[in-house]
Formats: C-alpha cells, sequence, structure tokens
C-alpha cells in the first residue's frame, strides 16, 4: 500500500468503509495516523474494531482533525457531514487527495488524471493497456479497478492513471496531473449538482488544479469540453493543449476488434494524446491498440451463438452513452440490432439515440422506463414491452438471424432491479448462457448407442 510522513501524527475521520474507504483507513494507519472511522454496516466496523476509534463523525467534535474521508457516493450537497465539518473548519476529502498529499513520498512519477460525463473508463484502461504494452511502469485507480492507495508504489519513473468522476474531484483540492484528460461533458448527475453548469465546472477543476506547463487533453464534440478547452488554451502555453477528434486514426480502426465505434474512435485519440505527452513514440502505441481488449459491460462481446452476437454495454447508463453502441453497428443486410433498453430513467426523453433509430430492427423495453420508452420508440421501431431481462433476452433471441446483435445498451441507471450497472451486466450474461444453451442444437448421439 501507499504510506507517507505527511498524515503521521495526524487525526482523520473516515466516512463509508467499503473499498476505498477501507483502503484510506490502512494507508492512515499505517502512516501514524489517529483514525475515527464510521460506516452504517456492522461488519466493516466490526472488521476495524480495536485498530480505530469508531464513531460516526457527524457525532463527534471535529475541531483538530486534519480531513474528513468520504466516499465518493456521499452526495455532499445534501449530507449533513459537510456543514458539520465546515464548522469546525475541517475539510472533506476523498482517498484521491490523501493519494495526492502522498506524492512527496514516492518515487519519482507521474500522474495521468481521466475525467468525462461517457468514456472514461475505456480511455483510462486503454492508456494502462498501452503504458503497460510499453513496458512503462504502471498502475490504474481511482473511479476503476482497486484503490489507488491499498496497491503497491511504482519504482522510479512510473506513471499512475486515475479515472475520475466528478464526486472524486469534487473531493480533492491538490492533485497536479502531469497530465489531465477530458472526454465529453453531458448532462448526468444532475441531483448532485445545482444545475448542469456546476457539474461541468466541477469537471473543470481538474485542470485548473494543474500548473500551466502540465498537458490537457479534450474529446470535441460538445461545447462544455470546447470551453474548458479555450480557458485552458488562455492560460497556458498551445503546446500543452491537445484538441482531438480522431480523423487522423479512423483508418486504423478495423484492426481495432474491442474499439469499434465512433465514440471508441475519439477515446483512442484521446488515449494516444494522453500517452505521446508522456513520451511514447507511435512505434509503441499503434500496435498495442490491435490487442486491447476492452472492458466488461461496456461493448462488451459476451457469446456469439448461430451467427447471433450478444453485447454487453451495461454501463451505458444515460442516452447519451446507448448512442455511440447504436452507431457502432450501421444497418447491413448481415447486421441489425436488438436493443434491450430501459431500467431507471435518468430524464424523459431518447433523443441522443435517435439519430441511430435506423440501425435497430426492433427494441425490447425493460425496468421503471419501459413503458415511457416504448411509446417515444414505437413509431419508429417495432417494440416489445418485456419489462424484466429475461423475456428481452428470450423475445430478442425468437427474432434474431445469423448476422443479427443483441446489446443489452439500457440508457439508463440499473437501480429499478439490479444492484448497479455490473450485476445488470452480469445477469445479462447469465441469461445469454443459459438461453443459448437451451436452444443450441443437441449433440448427435455416438455411434452403437441408443
Amino acid at each position: 500500500m501507499i504510506v507517507s510522513s505527511a498524515f503521521a501524527g495526524k487525526r482523520y475521520a473516515v466516512l463509508g468503509l467499503a473499498r476505498s474507504g477501507l483502503a484510506a483507513v490502512e494507508t492512515l494507519l499505517a502512516s501514524g495516523a489517529q483514525v475515527t472511522a464510521w460506516d452504517n454496516r456492522e461488519e466493516p466496523r466490526n472488521a476495524l474494531a480495536g485498530r480505530v476509534e469508531l464513531a460516526d463523525p457527524l457525532a463527534i467534535d471535529l475541531a483538530g482533525f486534519a480531513g474528513v474521508v468520504v466516499s465518493p457516493g456521499v452526495p455532499l450537497n445534501r449530507h449533513p457531514i459537510t456543514e458539520h465539518a465546515a464548522q469546525a473548519g475541517v475539510p472533506v476529502i476523498g482517498d484521491i487527495e490523501l493519494f495526492s498529499a502522498a506524492r512527496g513520498d514516492l518515487p519519482a512519477h507521474r500522474v495521468v488524471g481521466i475525467t468525462g460525463t461517457n468514456g472514461k473508463s475505456t480511455t483510462t484502461a486503454l492508456v494502462h493497456h498501452l503504458l503497460r504494452n510499453a513496458a512503462v511502469p504502471v498502475r490504474m485507480g481511482g473511479n476503476i479497478g482497486l484503490p489507488i492507495l491499498g496497491q503497491e508504489p511504482l519504482s522510479a519513473g512510473g506513471v499512475y492513471v486515475l479515472e475520475l468522476s466528478s464526486y472524486q474531484i469534487d473531493l480533492t483540492h491538490g492533485l497536479e496531473c502531469d497530465v489531465a484528460a477530458l472526454t465529453n461533458i453531458t448532462p448526468d448527475h444532475l441531483d448532485r449538482y445545482e444545475d448542469f453548469a456546476a457539474y461541468a465546472a466541477s469537471k473543470q477543476r481538474l485542470f485548473t488544479m494543474q500548473r500551466p506547463d502540465q498537458y490537457a487533453v479534450f474529446g470535441m464534440g460538445d461545447a462544455e469540453t470546447a470551453s474548458i478547452a479555450n480557458h485552458e488554451l488562455a492560460r497556458r502555453s498551445a503546446q500543452f493543449v491537445r484538441v482531438v477528434n480522431g480523423g487522423d486514426l479512423a483508418p486504423l480502426q478495423p484492426d481495432w476488434p474491442s474499439l469499434q465505434g465512433p465514440h471508441n474512435l475519439q477515446n483512442a485519440a484521446v488515449a494516444v494524446a494522453i500517452v505521446s505527452a508522456l513520451g511514447l513514440s507511435e512505434g509503441q502505441w499503434r500496435p498495442a491498440l490491435a490487442t486491447f481488449r476492452g472492458l466488461p459491460h461496456r461493448m462488451e462481446r459476451v457469446a456469439e451463438v448461430n451467427g447471433v452476437l450478444f453485447i454487453n454495454d451495461s454501463k451505458a447508463t444515460n442516452p447519451a452513452s446507448a448512442a455511440p453502441a447504436l452507431a457502432a453497428f450501421p444497418p447491413k443486410p448481415d447486421k441489425r440490432i436488438h436493443w434491450i433498453v430501459g431500467g431507471l430513467p435518468k430524464g424523459e426523453d431518447l433523443d441522443e439515440c435517435a439519430p441511430w433509430f435506423g440501425n435497430v430492427a426492433a427494441a425490447y423495453t425493460i425496468g421503471d422506463a419501459g413503458p415511457r420508452f416504448a411509446d417515444l420508440l414505437e413509431p419508429h421501431m417495432p417494440v416489445r414491452r418485456s419489462e424484466m431481462m429475461i423475456e428481452a433476452v428470450r423475445q430478442a433471441i425468437a427474432a434474431a438471424r445469423p448476422g443479427d446483435i443483441i446489446m443489452l445498451s439500457p440508457a439508463c441507471a440499473s437501480f429499478d432491479q439490479f444492484r448497479d450497472y455490473e450485476a445488470r451486466g452480469d445477469t445479462f450474461r447469465q441469461i445469454v448462457e443459459a438461453l443459448t444453451e437451451e436452444s443450441a442444437p443437441e449433440e448427435p448421439a455416438p455411434e452403437g448407442t441408443a
């Protein structure tokens, strides 16, 4: 794990003991800090009994504490910890801020921070893959994979690649990324912010924490991202600002099986700009693009049975992230999309998906959004009001023919029927496996048996 003398002898409160919270506790304890920790669940409290003071930070006097470390899932705009800490003059921070404070004790390294409404997970994993293939020591963390504090420090010359949600950026105040990247900004998580402008401002803070001599990379396609890029161009030399659209890479894309579609072309362009800023040559990053395998639940190819391809895109939790999935498979004589869509809606429409409705053979609506989405889609395509995922997959299998694609790309959150998007994607995979086994032709009996 990462430890630092910066925490020695100080007092911290940790609220929320999921993976990142537990990693923060272990780092602080190993660094010589005094820790007060709390979680509403009894199990993680019991696991720390005798090693920390167990108390709810809301119920104690926080005067003299160096910080309150909270989970990114804590809604700062509504949770009383925000006001309680402010009254004591104590900052509310996250595990990424602890990592930032610990950097002075780490061997010489660089940090990449990647944010954006959509595409940040794929871009982060791709940057990690490109660096690893170039034999650069690298760790990946933040909003993806293992908590960065719980991982072993890199040797000198290594790169920490962090996926950062807006929630994590809100809890971070001193992270100077050697390269910071923004893939895009579309309306999302507006229950946590006053308005869309406040959400965009949260993303922008990743760049305001940088020095002017550090690199900033931006995708191209929305006004908010362009505005932040222009702001950064005004405060640093143009050599440190890169705005990319993927056009130069388009001829290479057919060779990338896990990076199809216009959204992945943009993700690849951002990743290439990042690793180029870190010093990788085209001879290093170009062949590695073809070997990238992608992420679970993001355009994941889970099976191909009887000529039908099954795609798990459960991480598409809003229309803006589902639209590129529909665009990735344009209509051809041997390819048609059977679209499983719905869940807990984040809006009232599917307007961002509308340009690609022509690529869809039929929609199968599920979850809370099912009736509303069915009404929206019926003027444009055949619709089955499936309600439950197992029925949607079953109906799609019955309708699909060789060359078709059955794709879960819900354009919604998962919380109406599933714990999270991962559980939703895992369920889809399990249903596909079960139903395709049912429909598979039986093996012929060996000769000589009855």
